[in-house]
Parts: structure tokens; sequence; C-alpha cells
């Protein structure tokens, strides 16, 4: 394990490029977080410039910054793609490398993953053309969640409490991804485990009246409660925290993140995502978890800087 190389001089960052927007379906988001990152990283001091990722960004890159603050969430920013340029530019950036973005926006293949290494992920089927809405609610019950595979802040995500449902959430998921999958819904607490270099911050509980999670409640919603200290005893929280980085380093994931679960009514945990690059708005979970910590979002945001510092 590589200590983290600690600095107080600005200056040590260099030219800075935070790269935000891009062309996924969370652009808006991406916005959000990116000016809300490159004003703290200013407030700290770092010559920090921001950059809507466009079609020029690799020449704009390449000439005249020494590292990137990467806050494009979505497809193109947080599955491999943005980082496997910048290898080849030799430009240090944050968070996750090609193979821990790439797996972690990638729901399948996480909980392939995940699975064979006897972790436990609500059963799941792969939605194919042949797939029969009745053998499918045989198989998982109701409710059940329909999911792309690929996309984040619960963009394209239905909870089916109906049969009839089923063909307008397929839809919908199909709209963003080819790959969709049907998840068991686990009645019980949600939870989210953030994680900053080797370290698992304070878990949050999530409340929402909706009937999910979803991009509304994540972002805009006034009556999503978030709870931290999240409300489990010391022992539970640990195990938690134990588990979200096992599962984050599992997939290769590493500088930070957050790691979702579901508890369910007998205590009994279960993965359901990895983010390598969670939101940083004021609706953030990382920012809020930070802070239970004693961070400060300018610490945060430089904490996540310094992981580039990396020999």
């Amino acid at each position: 394990m590589t200590a983290v190389q600690r600095v107080q001089d600005p200056k040590a960052f260099g030219r800075v490029a935070v790269l935000m927007g891009g062309r996924s379906a969370e652009r808006e988001i991406s916005l959000k977080s990116g000016r809300a990152v490159h004003a703290a990283l200013l407030q700290r001091g770092v010559d920090a410039h921001a950059i809507d990722a466009g079609d020029d960004v690799w020449q704009q890159l390449a000439r005249v910054f020494d590292r990137v603050f990467i806050i494009l969430h979505g497809r193109g920013g947080e599955d491999g793609v943005i980082q496997g340029a910048l290898e080849t530019l030799g430009l240090p950036y944050t968070g996750s490398g090609v193979l821990g973005s790439a797996l972690g926006m990638d729901k399948l293949r996480s909980k392939w993953l995940w699975q064979a290494l006897g972790l436990a992920v609500p059963e799941f089927v792969v939605i194919e053309d042949e797939s029969r809405p009745d053998e499918l609610i045989a198989r998982l019950g109701l409710p059940l969640m329909i999911k792309p595979s690929r996309e984040g802040s619960s963009l394209g995500m239905s909870k089916v409490t109906d049969a009839a449902q089923l063909p307008a959430a397929l839809a919908a998921a199909r709209e963003l991804d080819d790959c969709v999958i049907a998840e068991r819904f686990i009645q019980g607490g949600e939870y989210t485990c953030a994680v900053l270099g080797h370290e698992a911050l304070p878990m949050i509980r999530i409340e929402t009246p909706r009937a999910f999670y979803d991009y509304q409640a994540k972002y805009f919603a006034a009556d999503t409660r978030y709870l931290c200290p999240c409300g489990l005893d010391q022992v539970q929280e640990a195990e938690l925290q134990r588990l979200a980085l096992r599962a984050f380093q599992a997939l290769g994931c590493h500088g930070w993140g957050r790691v979702d679960f579901m508890v369910d009514g007998e205590g009994r945990p279960w993965l359901i995502e990895v983010n390598t690059v969670p939101g940083m708005t004021d609706h953030s979970l990382v920012p809020m978890a930070a802070r239970q910590a004693g961070l400060s979002f300018e610490d945060l945001v430089w904490r996540i800087l310094e992981e580039t510092l990396n020999p």
C-alpha cells in the first residue's frame, strides 16, 4: 500500500484541469459538481481551470496542464474512456484507473465479479429479447428493479410493482443501454459508504418518500433525508465499511468513490453498485460523509487531488 504524498503548497499540483460536463446523460449534474470542485480548489489557492469536455479536450489538456481532476459523470468520463486517454497523454488524474472505472460503471460485470468472491448481491437477470415478463416475476418476485447496466444517477431505472409496468420500464432502460438487468428489490434500509484513499468514511442512511432513491430524489427533492451518523451500531457500521472497501478494491477502484448497499430486515447487507466519480453537488453524499469525518469540502477536494501525487 503506497503512502499518499501530503502537501501544503498548492503549487505542488501545478496547473490543474477540472474536467466537467461532457456528453453523457449526466451532463448537467457533472457541470454542477465541476463548478463546486473548481471553486473549492481556487479557494485553496490551486491553479485550477474549469473545462467543459468537448471534442477539443485532448488538445487543451496536452499542451498546458500538469494533472486532471475528473468530475465527469457517466459514459465517456466514468467508464475508463477518459482515463485511457489521459494515460496515453501521461497526465496524472483523480480517481480510479481504466479497469476500475470500466468495471465500476458496468453493473452487470461488477455483480458477476462480486458473486465470484462470495459477496452478496441481489438476485438478477439479464434481459434478453426472449425474456418473458411472467418468468421474470416468477423468479425475482415483485417489486423488482429494472436498470440499464451502464448508467449512473438512477437514470433509466424503474421500480416495478405490477406486471403491467414492465414494458414501459424496459423501454426506458433500453433508451439508454442495450444491456438491461432486472434485479430483486431488497426491502430494507438504503446506505452508502464513501471511500477516500484507503479509508471508509462515516456511512449515510438515505430515506425518501419516493418509490426509490431516483434521479429527482438524488439531486432536487427537498424531502430526501440523509442520516449521518447512519443509526447503525458501531460494530455493524464497521463491518459494512470493511465490506465497502473490499467491494471497491475488488473492482480495481482506488482514489475515491462510493459504495451503495441495501440492508434487509434481518440485517444482511446487499451490494448494489459502485460510483467511481460520485456527485459533488449540494445534495451529494461524499461531501456529507466527509463533513462527518471532520473534512470541509475544500479539504475533501484537496485530499482527492493529493492522490494524483503518488509515484
